[in-house]
């Protein structure tokens, strides 16, 4: 589904997403969130039963909020009212679940830590047990507290690298597929007309820094098992400072026309390499045919391993509400039971990957070329970012990250001062598990 400029307050863009719900934009503007308390309304069902609202950030995609209203119109159990909510969608429904007036479903990037251990959003275990198996689980994950589901996870949004088939061919290179490999790549495929990458035109400090994703690939962890910090590790220095010297390189594209997640600066022969993501896929094959592949970003040292970003909004419940059992029902009709209109919504308006596994696997969209094998790094290779990683916890990471790419701060000393943020915030919600 598009998605707005990046940034941290007060929009939550898909992309951003992925760096920090546990969670994919585009080829557009998606305005992930919403302003005022104001909503227009949807369409509602002419169920009986009672009454339930359904809130929905607004979608980029044209036809996007018709779906969402034809599906509430055709449940029968409760008069369903869809909400689209544009402006700052995460800080209205976080506002609203203090209170009795939110919604009694609603769509949300998370639930957070703080929301689910505030009783602020209803136990789904019981609406999902049927089809848990059958949800990636890099998208359960988050959405799961002590073995509780508390949303059920809708369509997956993720990242990857495009590659040009036919440059790195006539350069005689390799889709790299370790992080040396990368930056050797790069380096070999930039011309004086091309560069070699594209990570966006802040090198990448953005986008690598928001999903944690060069830690992945190093084979560690944000938060590890049993809630601990699992990047404290010399591996992840070492790592991030190979992306300084990518940076300093000469062989990345920067000051783009668009950024990242357009794929224009790869279509146009800017660069022969660019990470975006998936959403840029039927543009890029529309330019270029068959003359591009898909990679995960490579694995680093030893016990590196690909990696791939991956999100995925939930449908959740307010414990709030008046109806909660009618809203657990809907919730579970619209997520768990109509898979026609899963898949639906996954493909018929923008290019994602239905959350269910065995959606994903029959979608004819996905079944063939670098649709098919985005849909295996996903996954084989998906990275979410876990329940307990915090906002706090991310803006530190990705101000380590950027001072260590853009400015060439010692990443040892970065990593440190991020693990130390990081320990605090999980001894703190830890405290309150206890």
């Amino acid at each position: 589904m598009s998605e707005p400029q990046h940034s941290t307050l007060p929009m939550l863009s898909r992309r951003r997403l992925l760096g920090l719900s546990g969670g994919l934009a585009l080829t557009g503007a998606l305005a992930a969130a919403c302003g005022s308390n104001t909503g227009r309304g949807g369409g509602s069902s002419g169920g009986g039963g009672p009454a339930l609202s359904q809130w929905y950030h607004q979608y980029g995609e044209a036809g996007t909020e018709q779906a969402v209203q034809r599906y509430a119109a055709a449940y029968r159990q409760a008069r369903v009212t869809v909400q689209w909510r544009p402006g700052d969608y995460d800080q209205q429904t976080a506002a609203a679940l203090l209170t009795d007036a939110g919604p009694d479903v609603f769509e949300v990037n998370g639930p957070s830590i703080d929301q689910i251990q505030g009783g602020q959003v209803a136990d789904l275990t019981e609406q999902i047990k049927n089809a848990r198996a059958d949800f990636n689980p890099a998208v359960l994950a988050p959405k799961t507290y002590q073995g509780r589901v508390y949303g059920i996870p809708q369509v997956i949004d993720m990242q990857l690298l495009y590659y040009r088939r036919s440059l790195l061919d006539r350069a005689g290179v390799r889709p790299p597929q370790t992080l040396d490999e990368l930056v050797d790549a790069a380096r070999r495929l930039t011309t004086k007309d091309t560069k070699g990458l594209f990570l966006g035109n802040d090198g990448g400090a953005g986008v690598l820094g928001q999903g944690g994703l060069p830690l992945f690939a190093a084979g560690l962890q944000l938060v590890t098992d049993d809630g601990r910090t699992g990047f404290d590790d010399p591996a992840a220095a070492q790592t991030l400072g190979k992306l300084h010297t990518l940076y300093a390189s000469g062989s990345l594209l920067l000051g783009a026309p668009a950024d990242w997640s357009d794929p224009s600066a790869f279509t146009q022969g800017l660069t022969a390499m660019q990470w975006s993501g998936l959403w840029a896929l039927p543009q890029i094959s529309k330019a270029l045919g068959d003359d591009f592949g898909v990679l995960p970003f490579p694995r680093d040292g030893s016990a590196g391993r690909p990696a791939v970003p991956v999100g995925a909004y939930a449908s959740s419940v307010s414990a709030r509400g008046k109806h909660i059992d009618a809203a657990k029902a809907y919730a579970k009709w619209l997520w768990v039971d109509r898979t026609e209109y899963q898949g639906d919504f996954a493909l018929s308006y923008g290019f994602h990957i239905p959350a269910r596994i065995s959606l994903a696997k029959k979608a004819a969209k996905l079944r063939s070329g670098p649709a098919a094998d985005a849909v295996r790094f996903s996954t084989d290779h998906g990275h979410a970012l876990p329940l307990l990683w915090t906002p706090k916890s991310q803006v530190a990471l990705e101000d380590a990250v950027s001072r260590i790419i853009k400015d060439g701060a010692d990443p040892a000393a970065q990593v440190k001062a991020a693990v130390a943020t990081a320990n605090a915030e999980l001894q703190r919600v830890r405290r309150k598990t206890g």
